[in-house]
């Protein structure tokens, strides 16, 4: 468990890394009411049973859930907080986030059956971005106030400048308190950004609001980062449901951090078409899209299929499965290790292991692609490669993969070679690089000249293979269909043991059209001063 929960931690680092560079820009005001919610949640008192929590919240006239909102589990867990409260036979109220408040009127006209999911969602400024999108996590949430009779607050507000989150809480404040001091004492449940629900910031509001009228608070964080790598550490990580941090917050456990981070840039990166898998059903999906791919290339994967591991990013146990199954040295689970950390699905065929860097269609389409491919040619996709054959080898698996997520999922988007010149002018270090070797490449082929390959099996090795395996996928799909590649030709790519791989790289791609696409002058540049380390 060791490996595993280091693994888990680097990870939750370089996630954490890449948010903070998602949402860069964030002001001194805004890192100190962060810090001033983290200084609450350093440390735990003792351990809660579910029980537990739903008794403190039956006692309490005003629970402050944290929320993270692209976790569909927080909003799940809210749910089921707003149940244990409806047994207590009190009025409860729902106080929600999700909608400002100068939007009240739409949230009375939808729960009364006077306008469609639609026209509300468009009411309140929020559309739709498909499967990923926040919806889908409030929509049961609105459904239970409806089914219930409940009686929804919207408590958000806009608001900018260094005051904006006081502000926002303050207003916040006013619509909880005016629903909390009604003389029923109904029992408010609210429904905030985690930050919000710390004892100093919208707590604190709520009681100013109140006055002289006696409330009392309860605040239940969910998933609190220190809490959770103390309690993993201890191995207790699936047997704590709760704990209480002190009199009055107490932290629930539903998921790790990991899985909180992902849920964001699974929401950041959502692909047109894509849609998120729930981890439970991740095996059947995995194995539904294994059997139609196979189907379409006369492979029949099932019997296989049973001796598969299939593990997500959620998984703390996984990284000792995959050394057990593969019987990996520590050279070889580094380079695993590696492979994780880059936030990338993998098949491992030695192993017989998936590995799901996201709960994405397309990532498991992509890898029931390549374990496909494993059950057509066998131990010769485990066949050891070294310099430009181990390069254009993964390039072609890389196609191999992507032409199969496009199969279940034709809208997704591959990266041009724009986006990477776009990308070599505004990323640093290995990514810089990788960005060069994929222009320099595509710029040499499209002058007939022999192409640089990364020297050595590192980071850019595996970024630049990735690309160009992704642009040769693409390349295939569209030639599929538009007539030039046709489908006997998948089967029998799928079927290719590879053994001169920069020739079958050459030919699929003059037979696909190169990467489907003229350089324009800027990514030539680029590509011709791309350059690099070479080998062979």
């Amino acid at each position: 468990m060791r490996a595993s929960l280091s693994l888990h931690l680097a990870l939750f680092r370089r996630q954490r890394a890449r948010i903070a560079r998602a949402v860069e820009g964030t002001s001194s005001a805004f890192q100190a009411y962060e810090r001033r919610y983290r200084a609450r949640i350093r440390s735990f008192a003792r351990p809660l049973t579910f029980a537990d929590v739903k008794d403190q919240v039956v006692a309490s006239d005003v629970v402050h859930v944290g929320d993270y909102h692209t976790l569909r589990v927080a909003q799940q867990s809210y749910r089921s907080l707003v149940e244990a409260a409806l047994s207590s036979g009190r009025r409860v109220v729902l106080a929600l986030e999700f909608v400002e408040g100068r939007f009240q009127p739409a949230v009375d006209r939808y729960l009364a059956g006077r306008c469609s999911e639609r026209r509300f969602l468009e009411s309140i400024g929020h559309g739709t971005r498909g499967p990923f999108d926040l919806w889908a996590g409030f929509r049961p949430i609105l459904e239970l106030a409806k089914a219930r009779g409940l009686e929804v607050v919207a408590i958000d507000r806009r608001a900018r400048g260094p005051r904006s989150l006081h502000l926002r809480d303050r207003y916040a404040a006013r619509r909880i308190a005016a629903a909390a001091a009604a003389p029923d004492r109904p029992l408010v449940m609210v429904l905030v950004g985690q930050f919000h629900a710390a004892p100093c910031h919208l707590p604190r509001e709520v009681r100013r609001a109140l006055g002289k009228t006696e409330r009392r608070q309860l605040i239940a964080y969910q998933n609190c980062e220190p809490i959770y790598w103390s309690l993993a550490r201890r191995g207790e990580i699936g047997y704590t449901e709760a704990v209480e941090l002190r009199p009055g917050e107490l932290c629930l456990l539903n998921a790790s951090p990991v899985v909180c981070q992902q849920s964001f840039l699974d929401y950041v990166d959502a692909e047109s078409g894509d849609e998120p898998l729930h981890e439970r059903a991740a095996h059947d999906r995995f194995t539904e899209m294994a059997a139609m791919i196979g189907r379409l290339i006369g492979v029949d994967p099932r019997r296989r299929l049973q001796g598969v591991d299939i593990a997500t990013f959620a998984d703390l146990g996984f990284f000792e499965r995959l050394r057990r199954r593969g019987g990996f040295g520590a050279r070889e689970m580094a380079e695993l290790r590696a492979h994780v950390l880059s936030r990338e699905s993998c098949y491992v065929p030695r192993a017989r292991t998936v590995y799901l860097a996201s709960l994405s269609l397309n990532h498991a389409a992509e890898e029931a692609a390549h374990f496909v491919r494993h059950c057509a040619v066998g131990a010769a996709m485990e066949h050891p490669r070294i310099g430009r054959a181990a390069f254009y080898a993964r390039c072609v698996e890389e196609a191999i993969g992507f032409l199969g997520s496009k199969l279940v999922n034709p809208h997704r988007r591959c990266a041009s070679l724009d986006d990477w010149a776009r990308t070599f002018k505004t990323e640093r270090g290995e990514l810089r690089q990788a960005a060069a070797f994929v222009l320099a490449h595509a710029a040499c082929e499209q002058d007939h000249q022999n192409p640089f390959v990364p020297a050595r099996a590192g980071r850019v090795f595996v970024a630049a293979s990735h690309a160009l395996g992704y642009l040769l996928g693409e390349a295939l799909y569209r030639a599929l269909d538009e007539g030039r590649f046709s489908k006997r030709e998948v089967k029998a790519l799928f079927r290719d043991p590879l053994a001169d791989p920069e020739a079958t790289y050459r030919r699929l791609s003059r037979q696909a059209g190169g990467e489907g696409r003229v350089l324009d002058e800027e990514a030539g540049r680029l590509g011709r001063l791309g350059g690099g380390e070479s080998v062979g």
